[in-house]
């Protein structure tokens, strides 16, 4: 009896690993550029970007081996996936820079990558046979990508981020691998990655792994969430998530311009509006006071003899000029009786 259970779960569970599958269905196998086809799916990840393309050069066999070159890209479409992981969408025909035969392609734009192909034929375009499939050697990622190194001075000034892309490959062929060339692609957010050649020098042979190390580099002041994507032989084999941090350098800089500049441009307008302002007659004169008179109004400010001897002595207006004060010898108090008759103490009353 438990031999028979088994037998009969046995093709259950494969009916429902098959239906985990990302699949894609086409309304119509068949159609001409102008016209239009609905495009739909299941068993995606729920609430998913996609990007839906018409390819040439490819069949579902074999994926899409020239990778979106060989798509008709500028007509493609992004489309997201419902809380089930299905989609439904119109795609408009276009004709690949490729011949035919065709798929239509569906990808994941981000998070964990999934695709599925579909056969499609567009009408009227050439169809040339398929490039025969090497059988030499092929290289597969053994271990997890990461970025090595870290931001400098610079960078915070917003110099361009540079890190290394390092993973080590595995020639899981029969033949050997010299000079591969590896495409590494930058992505910023949602967008499409912007790839580009780097060749490693040396050869790997059947069986054998190598250490890889490609420079990674994005353009000037870049900050934001970007993904380095490896690709070979026109299939991606590793992803890498980037966090690039603001350059706050450059925040900094412009903060000090409109803060200095306005300061500058105060004191050189204040220098011209002193220079052309008119002066007043005299040189030293301030505000209608003298230099010496500001001197004597200064407190604990003792004036020298020349200074007296340069004031004029001026003469008190309830003083006639013979009885002025200053000609008995500068002294200033009332007079009064010195004479040797006069009695120094008072006299008491019925003293003799």
């Amino acid at each position: 009896m438990p031999a028979v259970l088994a037998l009969l779960l046995v093709p259950l569970a494969g009916t429902a690993a098959a239906a985990d599958r990302p699949s894609v269905k086409l309304s119509t196998s068949q159609a001409g550029t102008g016209g239009s086809i609905t495009v739909s799916g299941s068993g995606w990840r729920a609430r998913a970007l996609l990007m839906i393309l018409v390819c040439g050069q490819a069949v579902p066999s074999r994926g899409v081996p020239g990778g979106t070159n060989s798509c008709a890209n500028a007509d493609g479409r992004a489309v997201t996936t419902d809380a089930e992981g299905r989609f439904s969408k119109m795609l408009p025909v276009a004709e690949p820079p490729v011949p035919c035969p065709c798929v239509v392609h569906v990808a994941t734009v981000t998070g964990a990558k999934a695709e599925a192909d579909a056969i499609f034929q567009v009408a009227g375009h050439a169809v040339e046979p398929l490039p025969a499939q090497r059988d030499g050697g092929r290289l597969s990622v053994l271990t997890d990508t990461r970025l090595d190194g870290s931001g400098s001075l610079l960078t915070w000034f917003g110099a361009p981020p540079a890190r290394t892309l390092v993973f080590t490959v595995g020639n899981v062929g029969t033949s050997d691998v010299k000079n591969p060339v590896f495409q590494v692609g930058t992505a910023h957010g949602v967008f499409a990655p912007q790839w580009e050649e780097q060749q490693w020098r040396g050869t790997i042979r059947p069986g054998g792994k190598a250490r890889i190390e490609l420079p990674v580099e994005l353009t000037g002041g870049a900050h934001g969430e970007y993904t380095v994507s490896l690709k070979y032989g026109g299939k991606v084999l590793a992803e890498q998530p980037w966090d690039v941090g603001r350059p706050w350098g450059v925040t900094l800089f412009w903060v000090l311009v409109c803060l200095v500049v306005p300061a500058a441009l105060f004191r050189i307008g204040m220098a011209v509006v002193d220079r052309v302002r008119p002066r007043p007659a005299g040189g030293l004169r301030h505000r209608g006071l003298r230099l010496p008179e500001l001197a004597l109004r200064l407190p604990g400010f003792r004036p020298s003899t020349a200074a007296h001897a340069a004031t004029p002595t001026s003469t008190l207006p309830w003083f006639a000029p013979d009885a002025d004060p200053g000609a008995a010898g500068g002294r200033l108090s009332a007079p009064h009786d010195d004479s040797p008759t006069s009695p120094t103490t008072p006299t008491r009353e019925g003293s003799t």
